[in-house]
């Protein structure tokens, strides 16, 4: 039997002040949500968790940047389990925010449970009559999702649209009238690739195949602007997540440099998400969890002799196409050489930009607004867009990733 809601103000670590509170309580709210998520809807969900008997936990506290746990949701849960002395098998159920603003996430334990509460708490993040809703009512919506035991069915009918062409918005951005329509291909076909992925990790564990964009996607989704790329940008960067939370981290014989990059891929992403101004972001969103997810499948244990030695950056996957990322990912490098000038340079590309350069057409091209011109992205100076210094993965050795964690990002959009 749960005590009385504990107060969120306690002696300790944040990580022991956490435990210490659901000891007596299975709701623990940050002093920063006390007005979101006042004591009286937390005393309500206490005992709605009391009634359904399940050992759920609900931890509400905001994630920065720098703090205890490096603004990662996954990091904090496992901090207060070990606090609490629970072992890997000791049933728990853990819902908590995500790094993605209004979106949930949960973590069951053992990670064979029945409660399907990984991919049931993420679904409410997706549900259209949860939009605006109160956090008492997200989390009510999860704890109900999680004592039906059938999250995977919810989260596929919520993430359907995923799948189908999205409504046209305003293109914004001081972008031409037609850039949205190319822009919106590639970004849902780096979308429905994602669903693909993350159907996989519930069928069978971690995606061990390549991370590939169907072609035949681009054709049926011409209309998406930048409001709605921004939402499937989220959208793709919650996938991702739900597919590092399925992968044993642990695993033996696994590249650990590997899978720290594919865990700061997205870090790195949600950063530049929030942070995001347009539609070239919003692309950098998708190259950083590409190359996530390209860490994340090389890093998984070789099977049989000869095993080389793996490195972030050494060997890796193709980048998304350097002309235009949201055309997905590149099919291999090309030699290019750019109009007026002497120099040359081999960049990743997708089959079409390839077959238009070696037809000597000028391929199509990603585009920003410059100086008050519309120009396109690589020809804004290097110094003031990260994005034209590394053509998305294309140029240097270094990786997105590691640029956005030195602050890159930040420094060229000052």
């Amino acid at each position: 039997m749960w005590g009385a809601v504990a107060p969120a103000r306690a002696a300790g670590s944040p990580g022991e002040r956490i435990a210490e509170a659901l000891r007596t309580s299975p709701v623990y709210v940050d002093p920063a949500y006390e007005q979101a998520f006042p004591t009286g809807e937390q005393h309500k969900l206490e005992r709605r968790i009391e009634a359904s008997g399940l050992p759920v936990r609900v931890i509400v506290v905001p994630f920065v940047t720098g703090d205890a746990w490096d603004a990662d949701p996954r990091k904090m849960i496992d901090v207060v389990r070990d606090r609490l002395g629970e072992s890997p098998r000791k049933e728990a159920v853990y819902m908590t925010l995500s790094g993605t603003d209004g979106f949930l996430e949960g973590r069951e334990y053992p990670r064979d449970g029945t409660h399907q509460a990984n991919w049931g708490v993420a679904a409410v993040g997706h549900q259209e009559d949860m939009d605006g809703k109160s956090l008492y009512a997200k989390f009510s919506r999860a704890l109900e999702i999680v004592e039906a035991g059938n999250g995977d069915e919810v989260y596929e009918k919520a993430t359907a649209d995923l799948s189908e062409g999205p409504a046209a918005d305003g293109a914004g951005g001081g972008t031409s009238w037609l850039l949205p329509t190319l822009l919106a291909a590639g970004a849902l076909a780096v979308l429905a690739a994602a669903v693909l992925a993350v159907r996989a990790v519930r069928r069978g564990g971690a995606a061990r195949g390549a991370f590939t964009s169907p072609r035949s996607v681009f054709a049926s989704a011409r209309k998406a602007g930048v409001g709605d790329l921004r939402r499937r940008a989220q959208r793709e960067l919650l996938a991702y997540n739900g597919e590092l939370l399925a992968r044993d981290l642990g695993e033996e014989g696994a590249d650990g440099a590997l899978l720290q990059l594919a865990l700061d891929a997205y870090d790195a992403a949600g950063a530049v998400l929030d942070a995001a101004r347009d539609i070239p972001d919003l692309a950098g969103v998708l190259a950083l969890v590409h190359e996530g997810r390209g860490a994340l499948r090389r890093s998984a244990p070789e099977r049989g002799r000869g095993r080389k030695s793996r490195k972030p950056g050494g060997g890796a996957a193709l980048p998304l196409c350097f002309f235009h990322p949201l055309h997905g990912p590149a099919t291999g490098r090309i030699r290019w050489r750019p109009l007026g000038r002497r120099e040359a340079l081999h960049v990743a590309a997708c089959g079409t930009c390839a077959a238009a350069v070696a037809a000597h057409r000028t391929p199509e091209v990603l585009t920003q607004t410059h100086e008050g011109r519309t120009v396109p992205y690589f020809e804004v100076p290097a110094e003031e867009s990260l994005w034209a210094g590394t053509g998305y993965g294309s140029l240097g050795e270094t990786t997105l990733t590691a640029r956005v964690q030195r602050g890159d990002f930040s420094r060229t959009r000052g």
